[in-house]
């Protein structure tokens, strides 16, 4: 039964209501209906795939320095892999590599130790010289690098094209996902979530999944809940096409700036964090950064001097604690779940989230990846589990 208010209409109850249709929340939606819960409905306050997952650069990469971040990221490379395939959507997944610059000798203990654990679970990172380096990307300036790793499996793919992917195929299993449909409530009775309320009224469901990406901490508000998913701007540029630099070179990164430009759109796509920059909602780009971006880059890799930036746009990274993200329920009010705050690294794990959060909800555990440090809990209980291979 639908209930209408107006033009818009929604169904009046779902066994689950999942609130943001970005990555997460559509291959969360897609893992449940191929695992038979398809009376789902996806809120979207504005359009599928178009919040932080469009913003994001889309990179995939597998070197992190947690197993659990490991085992998410090699799952969800082998979908990205077969994507087309599975799910007739071409991402356009070009595993060209990533590479890190390593400039200060106290980074080396961690990604040494990063890279023995990647190592042992089946990833082909490795560590590269100087002279390595000069192979997989004769154009960057080395005089002050004294080694890096490299994987070349890792990567980058269309963010909006694999969201739609799965949004499409969920769509195909009966999942419901209206677009410019803001959740604009979530009602608790005795303990537990009743229904998820929108402007054209309340959808009665006992399972709300919060997949608001930066945008979080704001929508477990509306249950009385405080999620620690803070937003942070991030701003990426494109250059112009221009012939100056192979189409072929791996994503590359500066780790102790930040600094990273791979191949786009016979451009270069990059970026550069601003680390002192606070909390905000502020998504305008800033002239004055992207200054300090491209200065960075040209020093970097000399042959951007010769590159026109075409244009600029600012996102968020949706940041934890210990920069990693909060999956599964929160305990109080009962029926309330979140999948968030992925620090950056969300969309390339996307596959093996959805996986796991379905199996966390239909089987009571994630079997496919041990989801249990990632557990909301972990912050009252002090057993936060960091993430230093943030970028």
């Amino acid at each position: 039964m639908r209930e209408r208010r107006g033009e818009r209409q929604v169904r009046s109850s779902a066994e689950a209501v999942i609130i943001g249709a970005g990555i997460m929340g559509c291959s969360i939606a897609h893992a449940l209906a191929e695992r038979g819960l398809r009376d789902i409905v996806v809120l979207e306050k504005d359009a599928i795939g178009r919040g932080a997952t469009a913003d994001a650069a889309g990179g995939i990469r597998q070197q992190f320095a947690t197993e659990t971040n490991i085992r998410l990221a090699t799952y969800s490379v082998r979908v990205w892999e077969s994507f087309q395939e599975r799910f007739g959507q071409d991402i356009s997944f070009r595993q060209q590599g990533y590479l890190f610059l390593l400039t200060k000798p106290e980074e080396e203990p961690s990604f040494r130790a990063s890279l023995a654990l990647q190592q042992r679970l089946g990833v082909p990172s490795r560590w590269v010289e100087p002279a390595e380096i000069r192979v997989l990307n004769p154009h960057v300036k080395l005089d002050d690098v004294y080694g890096g790793t490299f994987c070349p499996e890792d990567g980058w793919a269309d963010t909006y094209a694999a969201t739609m992917g799965f949004a499409n195929a969920a769509r195909r299993l009966g999942v419901e996902i209206l677009e410019e449909t803001p959740a604009t409530g979530i009602r608790v009775e005795g303990g537990r979530v009743t229904a998820a309320e929108t402007p054209a009224g309340p959808i009665a469901t006992p399972l709300v999944i919060i997949c608001a990406g930066p945008y979080t901490r704001l929508v477990g508000q509306l249950a009385g809940v405080d999620i620690p998913v803070d937003p942070y701007r991030r701003m990426s540029f494109i250059t112009e096409p221009f012939d100056q630099l192979p189409p072929t070179l791996p994503m590359t990164i500066e780790f102790a700036t930040g600094l990273y430009f791979h191949p786009e759109s016979g451009g270069f796509l990059f970026g550069m964090a601003n680390r002192e920059e606070p909390s905000s909602f502020n998504k305008t780009v800033d002239e004055d950064w992207m200054v300090t971006t491209v200065e960075a880059l040209v020093r970097r890799c000399p042959a951007f001097a010769e590159a026109n930036v075409m244009r600029g746009w600012a996102g968020f990274y949706e940041v934890t604690p210990d920069d990693n993200p909060v999956l599964g329920f929160l305990g109080e009010p009962e029926g309330l779940a979140v999948a968030a705050g992925f620090s950056g690294h969300g969309f390339m794990q996307g596959p093996a989230i959805g996986v796991c959060m379905a199996e966390l909800i239909l089987e009571g555990a994630a079997k496919t990846v041990d989801i249990t440090p990632f557990r909301p809990s972990r912050f009252h209980e002090g057993a936060l589990a960091p993430e230093h291979n943030v970028i």
